[in-house]
């Protein structure tokens, strides 16, 4: 069996915009936020840092990636879940029959013109196959909720039932085989 792979998920600092869901929408990070981020990742020993395209997280990455002397993979595949026609609404703004169907099962209810929640774990499955080294990814907390779906078995409820808050740090040991499988190393909230 393979050595396991460290691979350390850092949710994006606060956003400018809060109190809506963000899904592909953008909003830049606050400055407290990316300062909260910066202070997380100090003293992880990763090899690469890769971020989600947008922009609340690409900033952190690159202040966290300027700091350690590495670059940054741009990697799309660890956006947020596509809100559709809800992204950028506050919740209170949405009909509460169907908000309430979405967080009971977000992929037989995905919001109006948005993504189900098997997409997510599916793209999210497929950039974690692609850790080879250790790794700290800049991403969202529905990604990184995919990510224990998918690496950990976690149900999508188990996962949803997990508190990450801005600048969350999740660390994993990943091995490569049998299977794709994962042990949780820390959570720093």
């Amino acid at each position: 069996m393979s050595a396991p792979v460290l691979l350390h998920l850092l949710r994006h600092g606060a956003p400018e915009l809060t109190g809506t869901l963000l899904g592909r929408i953008d909003s830049a990070v606050t400055a407290q936020g990316l300062a909260d981020c910066v202070g997380r990742a100090v003293g992880l020993d990763v090899a690469t840092v890769v971020s989600s395209d947008l922009i609340r997280a690409r900033a952190c990455a690159e202040t966290i990636a300027r700091d350690h002397g590495l670059g940054v993979t741009v990697d799309p595949r660890w956006r947020e879940l596509d809100f559709g026609a809800w992204d950028g609404h506050a919740p209170a703004t949405i009909d509460p029959a169907a908000l309430s169907a979405f967080w009971d099962d977000p992929d037989a209810n995905p919001p109006p013109e948005g993504e189900r929640w098997s997409s997510l774990a599916a793209r999210v499955g497929s950039a974690c196959r692609d850790i080879t080294v250790p790794t700290l990814v800049v991403t969202h907390a529905g990604a990184m909720r995919a990510a224990l779906a998918t690496l950990c078995g976690f149900s999508q409820a188990q996962t949803w039932s997990i508190d990450l808050p801005y600048a969350a740090l999740l660390s994993l040991r990943v091995w490569r085989e049998p299977s794709l499988a994962a042990q949780i190393v820390g959570l720093s909230a």
